[in-house]
Protein backbone atom coordinates (compact mmCIF):
# COMPACT_ATOMS: atom_id res chain seq x y z
CA UNK A 1 0.00 0.00 0.00
CA UNK A 2 1.39 3.57 -1.02
CA UNK A 3 -0.92 5.37 1.53
CA UNK A 4 -1.04 8.53 -1.10
CA UNK A 5 -4.29 10.19 -1.73
CA UNK A 6 -6.66 12.81 -3.05
CA UNK A 7 -6.40 15.77 -1.24
CA UNK A 8 -10.28 15.84 -0.46
CA UNK A 9 -12.62 16.12 2.53
CA UNK A 10 -12.89 13.74 5.29
CA UNK A 11 -16.17 11.95 4.46
CA UNK A 12 -18.97 12.99 6.28
CA UNK A 13 -20.99 9.77 5.36
CA UNK A 14 -21.06 6.22 5.31
CA UNK A 15 -22.81 3.10 4.24
CA UNK A 16 -21.88 -0.29 4.58
CA UNK A 17 -22.26 -3.27 1.87
CA UNK A 18 -20.59 -6.05 0.78
CA UNK A 19 -19.95 -5.44 -2.66
CA UNK A 20 -19.34 -2.06 -3.89
CA UNK A 21 -19.18 -2.02 -8.06
CA UNK A 22 -17.47 1.27 -9.20
CA UNK A 23 -19.03 1.66 -12.69
CA UNK A 24 -22.46 1.24 -14.40
CA UNK A 25 -21.06 -0.23 -17.97
CA UNK A 26 -21.67 -4.05 -19.53
CA UNK A 27 -19.22 -5.13 -16.56
CA UNK A 28 -19.95 -3.28 -13.41
CA UNK A 29 -23.51 -3.88 -13.64
CA UNK A 30 -22.97 -7.72 -14.55
CA UNK A 31 -20.82 -7.85 -11.57
CA UNK A 32 -23.46 -6.42 -9.54
CA UNK A 33 -26.47 -7.98 -10.43
CA UNK A 34 -24.72 -11.79 -9.90
CA UNK A 35 -23.89 -10.50 -6.56
CA UNK A 36 -27.10 -9.31 -5.72
CA UNK A 37 -28.57 -12.61 -7.13
CA UNK A 38 -25.99 -14.44 -4.38
CA UNK A 39 -27.53 -12.47 -1.49
CA UNK A 40 -24.66 -10.00 -1.80
CA UNK A 41 -25.71 -6.50 0.28
CA UNK A 42 -24.38 -4.65 -3.25
CA UNK A 43 -23.93 -1.37 -4.07
CA UNK A 44 -23.50 0.41 -7.05
CA UNK A 45 -21.66 3.57 -7.48
CA UNK A 46 -21.42 5.07 -11.18
CA UNK A 47 -19.66 8.92 -12.11
CA UNK A 48 -23.35 10.28 -14.07
CA UNK A 49 -26.84 8.39 -14.51
CA UNK A 50 -26.50 4.33 -14.59
CA UNK A 51 -26.56 4.60 -18.48
CA UNK A 52 -24.20 7.22 -18.97
CA UNK A 53 -20.85 5.18 -19.42
CA UNK A 54 -18.70 3.60 -22.23
CA UNK A 55 -20.93 0.78 -23.39
CA UNK A 56 -23.83 2.78 -24.50
CA UNK A 57 -21.14 3.98 -26.82
CA UNK A 58 -20.53 0.88 -28.52
CA UNK A 59 -22.20 0.84 -32.02
CA UNK A 60 -20.34 -2.13 -33.75
CA UNK A 61 -21.50 -5.13 -31.60
CA UNK A 62 -20.30 -8.17 -29.37
CA UNK A 63 -18.06 -11.00 -30.81
CA UNK A 64 -18.40 -14.60 -30.16
CA UNK A 65 -18.68 -18.13 -31.64
CA UNK A 66 -22.23 -18.33 -31.99
CA UNK A 67 -22.70 -19.31 -35.92
CA UNK A 68 -22.76 -21.91 -38.10
CA UNK A 69 -19.39 -23.17 -38.76
CA UNK A 70 -17.73 -20.77 -36.50
CA UNK A 71 -15.64 -22.17 -33.15
CA UNK A 72 -14.06 -20.25 -29.93
CA UNK A 73 -10.84 -21.82 -31.38
CA UNK A 74 -11.06 -19.77 -34.86
CA UNK A 75 -12.43 -16.93 -32.40
CA UNK A 76 -9.03 -17.61 -30.17
CA UNK A 77 -6.80 -17.65 -33.46
CA UNK A 78 -8.08 -14.00 -34.35
CA UNK A 79 -7.60 -12.39 -31.19
CA UNK A 80 -4.12 -14.10 -30.79
CA UNK A 81 -3.10 -12.32 -34.57
CA UNK A 82 -4.47 -9.18 -33.21
CA UNK A 83 -2.95 -9.12 -30.38
CA UNK A 84 0.79 -9.20 -31.86
CA UNK A 85 2.14 -11.70 -28.98
CA UNK A 86 1.31 -9.84 -25.92
CA UNK A 87 -2.35 -11.85 -25.51
CA UNK A 88 -2.59 -14.14 -22.75
CA UNK A 89 -3.82 -17.41 -24.27
CA UNK A 90 -5.56 -19.22 -21.29
CA UNK A 91 -7.01 -15.77 -20.77
CA UNK A 92 -8.23 -15.39 -24.23
CA UNK A 93 -9.11 -18.68 -23.96
CA UNK A 94 -11.29 -18.25 -21.44
CA UNK A 95 -13.35 -15.48 -22.89
CA UNK A 96 -14.30 -17.53 -26.06
CA UNK A 97 -15.07 -20.34 -24.74
CA UNK A 98 -17.08 -19.16 -22.03
CA UNK A 99 -18.36 -15.59 -24.19
CA UNK A 100 -21.13 -17.82 -25.99
CA UNK A 101 -23.02 -18.63 -22.90
CA UNK A 102 -22.43 -15.25 -21.50
CA UNK A 103 -24.05 -13.45 -24.84
CA UNK A 104 -27.48 -16.03 -23.84
CA UNK A 105 -27.63 -15.35 -20.54
CA UNK A 106 -27.49 -11.44 -21.71
CA UNK A 107 -30.63 -12.17 -23.68
CA UNK A 108 -32.35 -13.86 -21.22
CA UNK A 109 -31.97 -10.92 -18.93
CA UNK A 110 -33.41 -8.88 -21.62
CA UNK A 111 -30.80 -8.04 -24.26
CA UNK A 112 -32.56 -7.41 -27.55
CA UNK A 113 -30.37 -8.73 -30.61
CA UNK A 114 -31.01 -7.93 -34.50
CA UNK A 115 -32.11 -11.25 -35.73
CA UNK A 116 -32.43 -12.74 -39.58
CA UNK A 117 -35.66 -14.14 -41.30
CA UNK A 118 -35.25 -17.68 -39.69
CA UNK A 119 -35.04 -16.35 -36.12
CA UNK A 120 -30.96 -16.78 -35.59
CA UNK A 121 -29.20 -13.77 -34.63
CA UNK A 122 -27.71 -12.10 -36.99
CA UNK A 123 -24.16 -11.78 -37.12
CA UNK A 124 -21.20 -9.51 -39.19
CA UNK A 125 -17.75 -9.08 -39.80
CA UNK A 126 -15.55 -6.34 -38.26
CA UNK A 127 -11.63 -5.90 -39.03
CA UNK A 128 -9.77 -9.03 -38.06
CA UNK A 129 -12.08 -11.70 -37.84
CA UNK A 130 -12.29 -14.19 -40.52
CA UNK A 131 -15.71 -15.16 -39.82
CA UNK A 132 -19.59 -13.10 -39.40
CA UNK A 133 -19.48 -13.50 -35.60
CA UNK A 134 -20.22 -9.84 -34.54
CA UNK A 135 -23.87 -9.70 -32.84
CA UNK A 136 -25.20 -6.58 -32.74
CA UNK A 137 -28.29 -4.79 -31.74
CA UNK A 138 -30.58 -1.97 -33.66
CA UNK A 139 -28.17 -2.23 -36.24
CA UNK A 140 -25.52 0.08 -34.99
CA UNK A 141 -26.72 0.76 -31.41
CA UNK A 142 -25.70 -2.47 -29.20
CA UNK A 143 -24.17 -0.66 -26.22
CA UNK A 144 -27.30 1.23 -25.66
CA UNK A 145 -29.31 -1.62 -25.76
CA UNK A 146 -27.29 -4.08 -23.85
CA UNK A 147 -27.19 -0.73 -21.47
CA UNK A 148 -30.54 -0.69 -21.26
CA UNK A 149 -31.24 -3.98 -20.51
CA UNK A 150 -28.84 -4.05 -17.65
CA UNK A 151 -30.19 -0.86 -16.04
CA UNK A 152 -33.69 -2.31 -16.20
CA UNK A 153 -32.67 -5.67 -14.93
CA UNK A 154 -30.59 -3.37 -12.00
CA UNK A 155 -33.77 -1.27 -11.08
CA UNK A 156 -36.29 -4.60 -11.38
CA UNK A 157 -33.57 -6.05 -8.48
CA UNK A 158 -33.85 -2.77 -6.96
CA UNK A 159 -29.84 -2.47 -6.29
CA UNK A 160 -29.29 0.34 -4.10
CA UNK A 161 -27.15 2.71 -6.59
CA UNK A 162 -25.29 6.06 -6.30
CA UNK A 163 -25.60 8.16 -9.33
CA UNK A 164 -23.25 11.11 -9.75
CA UNK A 165 -20.42 9.99 -7.80
CA UNK A 166 -16.99 10.11 -8.54
CA UNK A 167 -14.82 7.72 -6.47
CA UNK A 168 -11.58 9.14 -4.82
CA UNK A 169 -10.25 6.26 -3.25
CA UNK A 170 -9.45 2.88 -1.74
CA UNK A 171 -10.19 2.45 2.12
CA UNK A 172 -8.43 -0.53 3.62
CA UNK A 173 -8.36 -1.87 6.76
CA UNK A 174 -5.43 -2.11 9.24
CA UNK A 175 -4.21 -5.20 7.52
CA UNK A 176 -4.27 -3.41 3.85
CA UNK A 177 -6.95 -5.27 2.58
CA UNK A 178 -10.26 -3.73 1.12
CA UNK A 179 -12.76 -1.84 2.83
CA UNK A 180 -14.36 0.31 0.88
CA UNK A 181 -14.10 2.74 -1.17
CA UNK A 182 -14.31 7.10 -0.48
CA UNK A 183 -16.12 9.13 -3.20
CA UNK A 184 -17.92 12.73 -3.55
CA UNK A 185 -21.77 12.85 -4.59
CA UNK A 186 -22.79 15.32 -6.98
CA UNK A 187 -26.11 17.22 -6.39
CA UNK A 188 -28.66 16.65 -3.61
CA UNK A 189 -30.06 13.35 -2.79
CA UNK A 190 -29.93 10.92 -0.17
CA UNK A 191 -26.40 11.37 -0.27
CA UNK A 192 -24.36 14.32 -0.78
CA UNK A 193 -20.52 15.72 -0.92
CA UNK A 194 -17.92 13.29 0.02
CA UNK A 195 -18.99 9.83 2.11
CA UNK A 196 -17.90 6.48 2.26
CA UNK A 197 -19.26 3.35 1.11
CA UNK A 198 -17.69 0.36 3.57
CA UNK A 199 -17.36 -2.91 2.07
CA UNK A 200 -14.89 -6.12 1.84
CA UNK A 201 -14.83 -6.17 -1.96
CA UNK A 202 -14.64 -3.50 -4.15
CA UNK A 203 -14.96 -3.93 -8.02
CA UNK A 204 -13.70 -1.21 -10.72
CA UNK A 205 -15.74 -1.35 -13.41
CA UNK A 206 -15.01 2.46 -14.32
CA UNK A 207 -14.46 2.53 -18.53
CA UNK A 208 -11.54 4.13 -19.89
CA UNK A 209 -9.14 6.96 -20.10
CA UNK A 210 -9.88 8.53 -23.57
CA UNK A 211 -10.14 11.95 -22.29
CA UNK A 212 -6.30 12.15 -20.83
CA UNK A 213 -6.10 13.13 -24.82
CA UNK A 214 -7.42 15.77 -27.01
CA UNK A 215 -9.90 13.95 -29.66
CA UNK A 216 -11.25 10.37 -28.52
CA UNK A 217 -14.28 8.33 -28.89
CA UNK A 218 -14.81 7.93 -25.23
CA UNK A 219 -17.31 10.44 -23.26
CA UNK A 220 -16.34 12.91 -20.89
CA UNK A 221 -16.62 10.92 -17.99
CA UNK A 222 -13.48 8.90 -19.39
CA UNK A 223 -10.69 10.54 -17.22
CA UNK A 224 -9.18 7.11 -15.65
CA UNK A 225 -9.86 7.23 -12.55
CA UNK A 226 -10.26 3.34 -11.66
CA UNK A 227 -6.73 3.34 -12.89
CA UNK A 228 -5.69 6.44 -11.11
CA UNK A 229 -7.31 5.34 -7.61
CA UNK A 230 -5.61 1.40 -8.33
CA UNK A 231 -2.26 3.04 -8.66
CA UNK A 232 -2.66 5.24 -5.50
CA UNK A 233 -3.69 2.37 -3.70
CA UNK A 234 -0.38 -0.08 -4.73
CA UNK A 235 -1.80 -1.56 -7.32
CA UNK A 236 0.31 -2.81 -10.69
CA UNK A 237 -0.57 -1.52 -13.85
CA UNK A 238 0.69 -3.29 -17.48
CA UNK A 239 0.29 -2.91 -20.89
CA UNK A 240 -1.17 0.76 -20.62
CA UNK A 241 0.89 1.75 -23.49
CA UNK A 242 -1.39 0.51 -25.56
CA UNK A 243 -3.66 2.94 -26.86
CA UNK A 244 -6.14 1.88 -29.92
CA UNK A 245 -7.05 4.69 -31.77
CA UNK A 246 -10.12 3.69 -33.52
CA UNK A 247 -9.21 4.13 -37.21
CA UNK A 248 -12.41 5.67 -38.69
CA UNK A 249 -13.92 8.11 -36.16
CA UNK A 250 -15.57 11.42 -38.00
CA UNK A 251 -13.36 14.17 -38.90
CA UNK A 252 -15.03 17.68 -37.58
CA UNK A 253 -11.63 19.48 -38.02
CA UNK A 254 -8.17 19.88 -36.71
CA UNK A 255 -8.92 21.52 -34.10
CA UNK A 256 -11.85 19.76 -33.13
CA UNK A 257 -11.65 18.55 -29.07
CA UNK A 258 -13.57 16.19 -26.62
CA UNK A 259 -15.63 13.43 -27.62
CA UNK A 260 -15.91 12.62 -31.63
CA UNK A 261 -18.26 10.72 -33.48
CA UNK A 262 -17.31 7.13 -33.86
CA UNK A 263 -17.96 5.30 -37.43
CA UNK A 264 -18.17 1.76 -36.44
CA UNK A 265 -15.95 -0.83 -38.05
CA UNK A 266 -19.10 -2.47 -38.63
CA UNK A 267 -19.88 -0.25 -41.94
CA UNK A 268 -16.55 -1.23 -43.25
CA UNK A 269 -17.35 -4.79 -42.39
CA UNK A 270 -20.42 -4.49 -44.31
CA UNK A 271 -18.25 -3.26 -47.47
CA UNK A 272 -17.21 0.28 -47.15
CA UNK A 273 -13.76 1.47 -48.62
CA UNK A 274 -11.21 3.71 -47.49
CA UNK A 275 -10.00 6.18 -50.05
CA UNK A 276 -8.11 9.19 -50.42
CA UNK A 277 -9.00 12.29 -51.97
CA UNK A 278 -8.39 10.75 -55.30
CA UNK A 279 -10.84 7.73 -54.60
CA UNK A 280 -8.02 5.62 -54.38
CA UNK A 281 -8.42 2.42 -51.77
CA UNK A 282 -4.77 3.22 -50.24
CA UNK A 283 -5.46 -0.61 -47.48
CA UNK A 284 -5.30 -2.70 -50.82
CA UNK A 285 -2.07 -4.64 -50.67
CA UNK A 286 -1.02 -3.36 -46.99
CA UNK A 287 -2.64 -6.49 -45.55
CA UNK A 288 -4.93 -9.34 -46.89
CA UNK A 289 -8.00 -8.06 -45.48
CA UNK A 290 -7.22 -4.67 -46.17
CA UNK A 291 -10.22 -2.18 -44.68
CA UNK A 292 -10.76 -5.29 -42.62
CA UNK A 293 -7.29 -5.28 -41.16
CA UNK A 294 -6.60 -4.93 -37.26
CA UNK A 295 -7.51 -1.44 -36.18
CA UNK A 296 -3.93 -1.01 -35.44
CA UNK A 297 -2.91 -1.81 -39.23
CA UNK A 298 -5.46 0.56 -40.30
CA UNK A 299 -4.98 3.42 -38.24
CA UNK A 300 -0.93 3.34 -39.53
CA UNK A 301 -2.14 2.67 -43.31
CA UNK A 302 -4.59 6.01 -42.77
CA UNK A 303 -1.92 8.38 -40.86
CA UNK A 304 0.49 7.01 -43.05
CA UNK A 305 -1.30 7.88 -45.94
CA UNK A 306 -2.23 11.22 -45.03
CA UNK A 307 1.53 12.11 -43.98
CA UNK A 308 2.09 10.81 -47.63
CA UNK A 309 -0.67 13.15 -48.98
CA UNK A 310 -0.51 16.21 -46.88
CA UNK A 311 -3.68 15.83 -45.91
CA UNK A 312 -5.77 16.18 -42.65
CA UNK A 313 -7.97 13.21 -43.02
CA UNK A 314 -9.02 10.28 -45.45
CA UNK A 315 -12.54 8.90 -46.56
CA UNK A 316 -14.65 6.13 -46.26
CA UNK A 317 -16.89 5.23 -49.20
CA UNK A 318 -20.15 3.60 -48.45
CA UNK A 319 -22.45 5.48 -50.88
CA UNK A 320 -22.84 2.29 -52.80
CA UNK A 321 -25.33 0.99 -49.77
CA UNK A 322 -27.73 3.29 -51.31
CA UNK A 323 -30.42 5.04 -48.57
CA UNK A 324 -32.10 2.04 -48.16
CA UNK A 325 -29.10 0.11 -46.01
CA UNK A 326 -27.78 3.23 -44.17
CA UNK A 327 -30.68 3.71 -42.79
CA UNK A 328 -31.77 0.51 -41.67
CA UNK A 329 -28.47 -1.18 -40.56
CA UNK A 330 -26.78 2.05 -39.71
CA UNK A 331 -29.01 4.46 -38.36
CA UNK A 332 -27.38 6.04 -35.28
CA UNK A 333 -24.38 6.93 -37.61
CA UNK A 334 -26.37 8.45 -40.19
CA UNK A 335 -27.89 10.71 -38.36
CA UNK A 336 -24.63 11.37 -36.37
CA UNK A 337 -23.27 12.52 -40.08
CA UNK A 338 -25.87 14.18 -41.48
CA UNK A 339 -26.25 16.14 -38.26
CA UNK A 340 -22.76 17.25 -39.44
CA UNK A 341 -23.14 18.10 -42.82
CA UNK A 342 -22.36 15.17 -44.35
CA UNK A 343 -24.64 12.72 -45.93
CA UNK A 344 -22.64 9.04 -46.64
CA UNK A 345 -25.63 8.00 -48.91
CA UNK A 346 -24.02 10.65 -51.52
CA UNK A 347 -21.05 11.61 -50.26
CA UNK A 348 -17.68 9.80 -48.79
CA UNK A 349 -17.25 10.52 -44.94
CA UNK A 350 -13.94 12.45 -44.01
CA UNK A 351 -12.12 10.15 -41.38
CA UNK A 352 -9.43 10.02 -38.98
CA UNK A 353 -8.03 8.15 -36.02
CA UNK A 354 -8.99 9.38 -32.42
CA UNK A 355 -8.21 7.38 -29.04
CA UNK A 356 -10.46 4.96 -28.62
CA UNK A 357 -9.66 2.05 -26.11
CA UNK A 358 -7.15 1.03 -24.02
CA UNK A 359 -5.46 -2.33 -24.18
CA UNK A 360 -4.15 -2.30 -20.60
CA UNK A 361 -4.88 -1.12 -17.89
CA UNK A 362 -5.22 -2.36 -13.71
CA UNK A 363 -3.31 -5.83 -13.62
CA UNK A 364 -5.72 -8.88 -12.93
CA UNK A 365 -5.93 -12.89 -13.04
CA UNK A 366 -8.48 -14.68 -14.28
CA UNK A 367 -11.28 -14.26 -11.39
CA UNK A 368 -10.43 -10.47 -11.82
CA UNK A 369 -8.58 -10.12 -8.76
CA UNK A 370 -6.01 -7.48 -8.68
CA UNK A 371 -2.53 -7.36 -6.63
CA UNK A 372 -4.25 -5.78 -3.85
CA UNK A 373 -6.71 -8.30 -1.79
CA UNK A 374 -10.08 -7.40 -2.10
CA UNK A 375 -9.69 -5.18 -5.25
CA UNK A 376 -10.92 -6.39 -8.31
CA UNK A 377 -11.44 -5.01 -11.63
CA UNK A 378 -12.80 -5.61 -15.28
CA UNK A 379 -13.61 -4.39 -18.49
CA UNK A 380 -11.65 -1.32 -19.79
CA UNK A 381 -10.18 -0.70 -16.62
CA UNK A 382 -8.47 -3.96 -16.20
CA UNK A 383 -5.58 -5.99 -18.14
CA UNK A 384 -6.85 -9.49 -18.00
CA UNK A 385 -4.56 -10.00 -20.51
CA UNK A 386 -7.13 -10.57 -23.43
CA UNK A 387 -5.95 -8.03 -25.94
CA UNK A 388 -2.46 -8.24 -25.48
CA UNK A 389 -1.08 -4.73 -28.04
CA UNK A 390 -3.87 -4.50 -29.52
CA UNK A 391 -7.63 -5.05 -28.87
CA UNK A 392 -9.67 -7.42 -31.69
CA UNK A 393 -12.87 -5.52 -32.51
CA UNK A 394 -16.14 -6.16 -30.53
CA UNK A 395 -13.94 -8.17 -27.92
CA UNK A 396 -14.45 -5.61 -25.20
CA UNK A 397 -18.20 -5.64 -24.22
CA UNK A 398 -17.59 -10.05 -24.24
CA UNK A 399 -14.59 -9.74 -22.52
CA UNK A 400 -16.62 -6.92 -19.91
CA UNK A 401 -19.66 -9.95 -19.25
CA UNK A 402 -17.16 -12.81 -19.33
CA UNK A 403 -15.00 -11.42 -16.20
CA UNK A 404 -17.42 -9.77 -14.50
CA UNK A 405 -19.23 -13.15 -14.39
CA UNK A 406 -15.78 -14.75 -12.74
CA UNK A 407 -15.26 -11.87 -10.42
CA UNK A 408 -19.44 -11.97 -8.91
CA UNK A 409 -18.72 -16.05 -8.64
CA UNK A 410 -15.29 -15.27 -6.94
CA UNK A 411 -16.85 -13.18 -4.33
CA UNK A 412 -19.64 -15.18 -3.66
CA UNK A 413 -17.01 -18.02 -2.72
CA UNK A 414 -14.64 -15.68 -0.90
CA UNK A 415 -17.52 -13.83 1.18
CA UNK A 416 -14.90 -12.06 3.26
CA UNK A 417 -16.30 -10.48 6.26
CA UNK A 418 -16.87 -6.57 6.77
CA UNK A 419 -13.76 -4.88 8.43
CA UNK A 420 -13.26 -1.65 9.92
CA UNK A 421 -11.72 0.82 7.73
CA UNK A 422 -8.47 2.13 9.31
CA UNK A 423 -7.88 5.57 9.69
CA UNK A 424 -6.40 8.00 6.82
CA UNK A 425 -3.30 9.74 7.35
CA UNK A 426 -3.74 13.49 7.18
CA UNK A 427 0.02 14.21 6.62
CA UNK A 428 0.41 16.44 3.93
CA UNK A 429 3.21 13.79 2.52
CA UNK A 430 0.44 11.23 1.68
CA UNK A 431 -1.79 13.50 -0.24
CA UNK A 432 -1.79 13.86 -3.55
CA UNK A 433 -1.55 17.57 -4.58
CA UNK A 434 -4.15 18.79 -7.03
CA UNK A 435 -3.99 20.35 -10.29
CA UNK A 436 -6.11 23.35 -11.25
CA UNK A 437 -9.06 22.32 -13.35
CA UNK A 438 -7.62 24.36 -16.53
CA UNK A 439 -4.14 21.96 -16.86
CA UNK A 440 -6.76 20.03 -18.38
CA UNK A 441 -6.55 21.03 -22.00
CA UNK A 442 -2.75 21.60 -21.47
CA UNK A 443 -2.46 17.65 -20.37
CA UNK A 444 -4.71 16.72 -23.35
CA UNK A 445 -2.09 18.76 -25.90
CA UNK A 446 0.83 17.33 -24.10
CA UNK A 447 -0.20 13.68 -24.90
CA UNK A 448 -1.94 14.29 -28.35
CA UNK A 449 1.59 15.75 -29.65
CA UNK A 450 4.16 13.48 -28.06
CA UNK A 451 2.14 10.06 -27.33
CA UNK A 452 -0.61 9.78 -30.13
CA UNK A 453 -1.06 7.46 -33.12
CA UNK A 454 2.44 8.44 -33.74
CA UNK A 455 5.41 8.35 -30.96
CA UNK A 456 9.28 9.03 -31.09
CA UNK A 457 12.04 8.61 -28.17
CA UNK A 458 11.89 12.70 -28.67
CA UNK A 459 8.19 12.87 -28.70
CA UNK A 460 7.80 11.11 -25.74
CA UNK A 461 10.70 12.27 -23.76
CA UNK A 462 9.10 15.91 -24.44
CA UNK A 463 5.02 14.88 -23.56
CA UNK A 464 7.37 13.56 -20.32
CA UNK A 465 8.92 16.66 -19.98
CA UNK A 466 5.60 18.85 -19.93
CA UNK A 467 3.58 16.18 -18.01
CA UNK A 468 6.56 16.49 -14.79
CA UNK A 469 6.11 20.44 -15.08
CA UNK A 470 2.55 20.25 -14.42
CA UNK A 471 2.84 17.50 -11.43
CA UNK A 472 6.21 20.00 -9.68
CA UNK A 473 3.78 22.98 -10.45
CA UNK A 474 1.02 21.59 -8.42
CA UNK A 475 3.10 20.00 -5.72
CA UNK A 476 4.76 24.01 -5.42
CA UNK A 477 1.02 25.47 -5.07
CA UNK A 478 0.10 22.84 -2.38
CA UNK A 479 2.97 24.04 -0.57
CA UNK A 480 2.57 27.49 -0.95
CA UNK A 481 0.78 30.48 1.21
CA UNK A 482 -2.95 28.96 0.85
CA UNK A 483 -3.28 31.22 -2.14
CA UNK A 484 -2.63 29.06 -4.78
CA UNK A 485 -3.77 26.10 -3.18
CA UNK A 486 -6.52 24.49 -5.36
CA UNK A 487 -9.89 23.70 -4.08
CA UNK A 488 -10.66 20.26 -4.11
CA UNK A 489 -13.65 19.40 -6.40
CA UNK A 490 -14.99 17.20 -9.23
CA UNK A 491 -12.85 19.06 -12.01
CA UNK A 492 -10.26 18.97 -10.17
CA UNK A 493 -9.91 15.68 -8.90
CA UNK A 494 -10.34 14.51 -12.82
CA UNK A 495 -7.73 16.35 -14.12
CA UNK A 496 -5.40 15.00 -11.22
CA UNK A 497 -5.95 11.42 -12.03
CA UNK A 498 -5.48 12.33 -15.61
CA UNK A 499 -1.68 13.14 -15.00
CA UNK A 500 -1.11 10.66 -13.04
CA UNK A 501 -2.48 8.06 -15.93
CA UNK A 502 -0.50 10.27 -18.37
CA UNK A 503 2.63 10.45 -16.99
CA UNK A 504 2.22 5.73 -16.29
CA UNK A 505 1.32 5.84 -19.94
CA UNK A 506 4.45 8.13 -21.19
CA UNK A 507 7.19 5.99 -19.10
CA UNK A 508 5.46 2.79 -20.05
CA UNK A 509 5.87 4.08 -23.96
CA UNK A 510 8.94 5.56 -23.48
CA UNK A 511 10.32 2.09 -21.67
CA UNK A 512 9.01 0.02 -25.12
CA UNK A 513 11.26 0.65 -27.32
CA UNK A 514 10.14 -1.38 -30.77
CA UNK A 515 6.61 -0.87 -32.76
CA UNK A 516 3.97 -3.52 -31.69
CA UNK A 517 -0.03 -3.48 -31.85
CA UNK A 518 -0.78 0.04 -31.17
CA UNK A 519 2.37 1.19 -29.77
CA UNK A 520 3.93 2.50 -32.84
CA UNK A 521 7.26 4.02 -32.92
CA UNK A 522 8.54 6.01 -35.81
CA UNK A 523 12.21 5.67 -34.19
CA UNK A 524 12.11 2.03 -33.80
CA UNK A 525 9.48 0.83 -36.73
CA UNK A 526 10.35 -2.73 -36.40
CA UNK A 527 8.77 -5.30 -33.54
CA UNK A 528 11.59 -6.77 -31.54
CA UNK A 529 10.35 -10.10 -29.60
CA UNK A 530 13.80 -10.87 -28.62
CA UNK A 531 13.41 -7.92 -26.04
CA UNK A 532 9.36 -6.50 -26.31
CA UNK A 533 7.67 -9.94 -26.52
CA UNK A 534 7.01 -8.80 -22.73
CA UNK A 535 4.90 -6.86 -20.95
CA UNK A 536 5.78 -4.10 -18.88
CA UNK A 537 4.25 -3.81 -15.68
CA UNK A 538 3.89 -0.46 -13.12
CA UNK A 539 3.31 0.75 -10.12
CA UNK A 540 3.84 4.04 -8.14
CA UNK A 541 7.27 4.47 -6.07
CA UNK A 542 7.21 5.79 -2.77
CA UNK A 543 8.27 9.26 -4.37
CA UNK A 544 5.06 8.96 -6.65
CA UNK A 545 7.10 7.89 -9.76
CA UNK A 546 6.58 5.43 -12.06
CA UNK A 547 8.29 2.49 -11.42
CA UNK A 548 7.89 0.18 -15.03
CA UNK A 549 9.31 -3.83 -14.49
CA UNK A 550 9.57 -5.52 -17.42
CA UNK A 551 8.13 -8.84 -16.94
CA UNK A 552 10.71 -12.50 -18.07
CA UNK A 553 8.29 -13.32 -20.29
CA UNK A 554 5.09 -12.81 -21.73
CA UNK A 555 2.88 -14.48 -19.68
CA UNK A 556 2.03 -12.08 -16.54
CA UNK A 557 3.10 -12.90 -12.69
CA UNK A 558 0.54 -14.10 -10.41
CA UNK A 559 -1.18 -11.85 -9.24
CA UNK A 560 -0.59 -13.17 -5.68
CA UNK A 561 2.71 -14.39 -4.20
CA UNK A 562 1.68 -17.95 -3.44
CA UNK A 563 -0.91 -18.75 -6.38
Amino acid sequence: MTGIRLTAPVPGWAIDADVVVVGSGVAGLTAALRCAAAGLDTVVVTKARLDDGSTRWAQGGIAAALGEGDTPEQHLDDTLVAGAGLCDEAAVRTLVTEGPDAVRRLITTGAHFDTTDSGDIALTREGGHHRRRIAHAGGDATGAEISRALVEAVREAALHTIENALVLDLLTDAEGRTAGVSLHVMGEGQHDGVGAVRAPSVVLATGGMGQVFSATTNPPVSTGDGVALALRAGAEVSDLEFVQFHPTVLFLGADSEGQQPLVSEAVRGEGAHLVDADGVRFMLGQHELAELAPRDIVAKGITRRMHEKGAEHMYLDARHFGAAMWEQRFPTILAACRSHGIDPVTEPIPVAPAAHYASGGVRTDLRGRTTVPGLYACGEVACTGVHGANRLASNSLLEGLVFAERIAADIVEARPPRTEPAEASRDADDLVPLLAPEARTAIQRTMTRGAGVLRSADSLATAAEGLEALHREAAADAEADGAKAVVPGVDAWEVTNLLLVSRVLVAAARDREETRGCHWREDRPDRDDAHGRRHLVVRIGPDRTPVVHRTETAAFPPVRPSD
